[in-house]
């Protein structure tokens, strides 16, 4: 595949990811939102079917990696980090631009969120936000666009992060590659999209799982942007642990596959 193939997609893949993923989060917890209180299992199984939809959609395309985490581990296992630049920036842009979409989509919901009194006074306690408390720099909606924890200790933030994307990077490497191992296969998508369910099911609950770094960067990136009302801070003290945790965890995951597998 060309530089241009995998560039596009995944700057496609990725935005469809974020916009449908972010889109779950944003439907789960802003007012006005027909959705609204559907719970973490709407959240879990939204992200899941996120991940299934975009890899289907790009996997000829470009591989469908979506995930800096993935093509780190991609790279190591096969020792070939010759396209890996051009997978990070469709994967940032990507998420970039999926991130728009989603407030565009739901901007009467953020207006309403963002000027109801009883938000600005405290934010509340619900799935899928990250919790002010624990994360006083973050504003009330940053978690519609980017992870935080519930419990604010580096070390198990980032060991959760790194856990699992380890979970997540090794399951692609040994059940999720097509015929060429440079990207995912059709039953790898299926595969995939019910590992992230499973992981963000028993996984999620410290840190909101990103177990992706475009994921929760490039969505960041546009919450510190966009011209929402009292939106608050973007959390930028704690923005380096869903990156470096998953970039972490994509690389020992291919070590082990090397090691146990290869």
């Amino acid at each position: 595949m060309s530089s241009s193939d995998i560039f596009i997609g995944e700057i496609i893949g990725t935005a469809v990811l974020i916009l449908l993923g972010g889109g779950v989060v944003a439907a789960v917890v802003l007012k006005r939102s027909k959705a609204q209180n559907a719970g973490w299992l709407a959240i879990t199984f939204g992200w899941g079917f996120a991940v299934m939809t975009a890899v289907y959609m790009t996997g000829t395309l470009s591989g469908a990696h979506l995930n800096p985490a993935v093509t780190v581990g991609i790279a190591v296992k096969d020792g070939d980090w010759s396209n890996a630049p051009v997978y990070f920036a469709g994967q940032i842009l990507g998420a970039m631009i999926g991130a728009a979409l989603v407030w565009i989509a739901y901007y009467g919901q953020f207006q309403a969120h963002l000027t109801d009194p009883e938000i600005l006074a405290e934010q509340p306690a619900e799935e899928g936000m990250v919790d002010q408390k624990a994360a006083p720099n973050a504003g009330p909606v940053l978690g519609v666009f980017s992870t935080g924890p519930e419990v604010r200790n580096v070390w198990q933030n980032l060991a959760t992060e790194i856990i699992g994307t380890v979970v997540l990077v090794l399951a692609v490497l040994t059940q999720g590659l097509n015929d060429s191992g440079k990207g995912l296969g059709v039953l790898g998508a299926l595969i995939t999209a019910f590992v992230v369910v499973g992981i963000g099911l028993s996984l999620g609950g410290p840190t909101g799982y990103a177990i992706n770094p475009a994921r929760d960067l490039g969505p960041r990136i546009v919450h510190a942007l966009l011209p929402l009302p009292n939106k608050g801070g973007s959390d930028w003290s704690y923005a380096w642990i869903p990156v470096v945790g998953p970039l972490i965890g994509g690389a020992l995951a291919a070590g082990i596959y090397n090691i146990a597998f290869a």
